[in-house]
């Protein structure tokens, strides 16, 4: 078994569909492993804003037939593939870590670039696994977290229910010290 994080993401009818991709992946995998959930502004095009996280599971999915499996559950939730990358979408469920891969592996870009890049992937990643260390810069996720640019993008965790349960497990003190931590 393999242990994978991907990142969730929604702008149009956010709820309904980050609520139905757990779902869906619960159904799939079995138990999660989730971050809270972050409300961010959109980034590279305008646009209302995204709720985003981190989910951790254990598959036994190849890269490829799990890369097939994710874009198949964006496509039944309406997701559009002939709009500009930088768009609105109603589900966007990216593999960025499959174990300790790295490279190119069943078309997949391994560990996803988007882990340095930006901040609604990061930090949710340094909630759920602060520990582990990310395959290619051999740094934990919490560390990597404590040095972002916080003032690049702006994020803040948000209430959401999952099966009766609240996502966020951030009290406001621990949001405004990783926010505003050096």
């Amino acid at each position: 078994m393999a242990r994978v994080y991907l990142s969730l993401g929604s702008n149009i009818e956010r709820e309904r569909h980050i609520l139905a991709a757990l779902d869906a992946l619960a159904e799939r995998f079995g138990p999660l492993q989730l971050s809270s959930v972050y409300e961010s502004q959109a980034i590279g095009f305008d646009g209302d804003p995204f709720l985003n996280m981190v989910v951790g599971v254990d598959t036994d999915l190849a890269v490829g037939l799990l890369s097939n499996y994710l874009k198949s559950l964006e496509d039944l939730h309406g997701r559009r593939r002939d709009c500009p990358r930088y768009s609105g979408r109603t589900l966007d469920i990216d593999i960025l870590t499959y174990d300790q891969c790295i490279g190119v592996v069943d078309g997949v870009t391994l560990p996803r670039g988007e882990i340095l890049e930006n901040a609604f992937v990061l930090w949710p990643l340094a909630e759920l696994a602060p520990n582990e260390q990310h395959p290619q810069v051999g740094q934990s996720y919490g560390h990597l977290w404590q040095r972002y640019d916080r003032h690049a993008q702006k994020l803040w965790p948000v209430s959401f229910v999952w099966k009766g349960s609240e996502l966020s497990r951030m009290s406001p003190d621990r949001v405004e010290g990783l926010q505003h931590a050096d």
